[in-house]
């Protein structure tokens, strides 16, 4: 019979991509990039029991996921306990609030935070070294959900520098109802290479105040809206709702707007609803001190 030591709750974040350069191919296959990525408020729920015996269950309700080896969830909780070599088990249920293959990193959120609950409720085995190593194993979005900030992202996503001082905005957020497959996007992809990205985005971000219109660039959006050119529209009606800009993010489908504040934001969602373009969600920018 299985008993619970432990019990507690956790919120994992969706990421949005404001920028979004591919700069390289490895040899492996995998592309390098240059990226500015935001957490916002909209959350996956993690509820975590430790358990003895050994051994990982989990349940899943909300959008429709693997409740077994292939989600990244039990994969991340199989690595945490192969790491540190403890005596428990662990009970996951996982609720899914963030959309699937959507371009919003839920999954890798949701590792990450498994990652980071797990060494929390077991006192802290393993380094942030020692989980950073473990995330970019599991994935390239997964080390970025270690932070809980806005970063600029490298290399193949895993190399991260917190931006300090990131601009507190609204997002509004529209996701149509088709998946997207991050690995048929970048098999897609026939851009020349970016150069001087990195460079590029620091002088930007110095900038004050931060002009908006000189950094949202996605370079995966043009295969994915090319295929599903919804994607345009979608840009062009949060743009006519007041949105100071617009872009997919990720590999998409999902494409979010900016917004000066949450009224704003709520007004174009009132008059965005009426066009059945997909699930609308507005959401607030997060830092690491909202978690």
């Amino acid at each position: 019979m299985q008993s619970s030591i432990e019990n507690r709750k956790f919120l994992a974040p969706a990421k949005l991509n404001i920028r979004l350069k591919v700069t390289g191919v490895r040899p492996d296959g995998y592309h390098e990039l240059v990226s500015i990525m935001v957490p916002v408020g909209l959350f996956d729920r993690l509820d975590l029991a430790l358990t003895r015996p050994n051994g990982i269950t989990l349940s899943c309700k909300g959008f429709s996921v693997p409740d077994d080896k292939e989600n990244l969830v039990f994969r991340a909780a199989s690595q945490f306990f192969s790491q540190t070599g403890l005596n428990h088990g662990i009970s996951i249920k996982l609720t899914k609030n963030i959309p699937v293959s959507a371009g919003l990193g839920g999954g890798s959120s949701d590792a990450a935070c498994v990652l980071m609950a797990l060494n929390e409720m077991c006192a802290n085995p393993l380094s942030s070294k020692a989980l950073a190593e473990i995330a970019v194993g599991l994935g390239a979005d997964v080390p970025f959900f270690l932070h809980g900030r806005p970063c600029l992202a490298e290399g193949i996503g895993e190399i991260l520098n917190p931006i300090e001082n990131w601009p507190k905005f609204w997002y509004v957020i529209i996701t149509p109802d088709f998946n997207v497959s991050t690995s048929w996007v970048y098999r897609n992809l026939k851009l020349k290479l970016t150069s001087g990205e990195y460079l590029f985005i620091i002088k930007r971000l110095e900038e004050k105040p931060v002009k908006l219109c000189d950094i949202l660039e996605n370079d995966l959006e043009s295969v994915t809206a090319s295929h599903f050119p919804i994607i345009y529209h979608i840009k062009r009606s949060l743009m006519e709702s007041g949105a100071e800009g617009a872009l997919m993010s990720g590999s998409g489908p999902s494409v979010f707007g900016i917004f000066a504040s949450e009224n704003q934001a709520l007004k174009a969602k009132k008059a965005l609803i009426c066009q059945d373009l997909g699930n609308i969600y507005v959401v607030e920018g997060l830092n690491y001190k909202d978690r």
